[in-house]
């Protein structure tokens, strides 16, 4: 059995907050591939399903940020599963939004959920880093991922959120590379190839044709003045 686990904060006035997003894509793995209904336990909400031939357990921590190591640790403990079975999902600030990147092992890099989880269960496992930008100074830092997603970034975040539940097998079966392949093509799907040629042809049109140059001399530019 693997453990997905989903970084975030409980209740409805963080559903929201960039800090969730791995709420967020756990919610869709598990409505996407028919888990088992969300219920309380090891200190979170848990379901269950599989992904391809893998069972898997899906875990939102109900302790808050940072505690969510305590829900891991209790969770892992009890089907005693190893550090090497878990796959985190936290939003990163050193990624720019719509950016997925997976890493195993590593620091915690000032994440309060993942320093959490490194006191209980060490850094060995698996993390999907879900970027969300960074505010531009380390003072904002605490507001901007407690604020909401803005309505303009609604698109790139839905494509984020489908991206990872369609490569969610594949991560499951330890392939993530084709994980991130699935991600990519929500989050940068390769034009057609009429859809290149349109887009050339436009381009084309858009260009004004350059001026027919004049070469006749002084005298016959003075000729055709009067023919006409």
């Amino acid at each position: 059995m693997q453990l997905f686990v989903g970084l975030g904060n409980p209740g409805a006035k963080y559903a929201k907050n960039r800090h969730n997003i791995g709420f967020m894509v756990v919610d869709e793995i598990a409505g996407d591939h028919g888990f088992t209904p969300w219920k309380s336990q090891f200190q979170g909400q848990v379901c269950s399903g599989t992904l391809g031939s893998e069972k898997v357990l899906l875990l939102k921590p109900a302790t808050f940020m940072n505690l969510s190591g305590q829900s891991v640790g209790e969770t892992m403990r009890f089907y005693k599963m190893t550090p090497d079975d878990v796959t985190v999902f936290h939003d990163e600030l050193d990624l720019a939004p719509n950016k997925v990147r997976v890493k195993m092992s590593g620091g915690h890099a000032g994440h309060n959920g993942l320093r959490s989880i490194h006191q209980h269960i060490g850094e060995h496992y698996q993390r999907v880093r879900l970027g969300i930008g960074h505010p531009g100074h380390k003072d904002r830092v605490a507001g901007y991922v407690l604020s909401d997603f803005a309505k303009s970034e609604a698109d790139w975040l839905d494509d984020v959120t489908r991206g990872c539940s369609n490569g969610a097998k594949e991560l499951a079966s330890g392939d993530s590379g084709r994980f991130l392949n699935a991600v990519s093509l929500r989050t940068a799907p390769a034009r057609s190839s009429k859809t290149v040629k349109a887009a050339a042809e436009k381009k084309e049109k858009a260009v004004p044709p350059e001026p027919v140059k004049d070469t006749r001399s002084a005298m016959q530019k003075l000729a055709d003045k009067f023919r006409g």
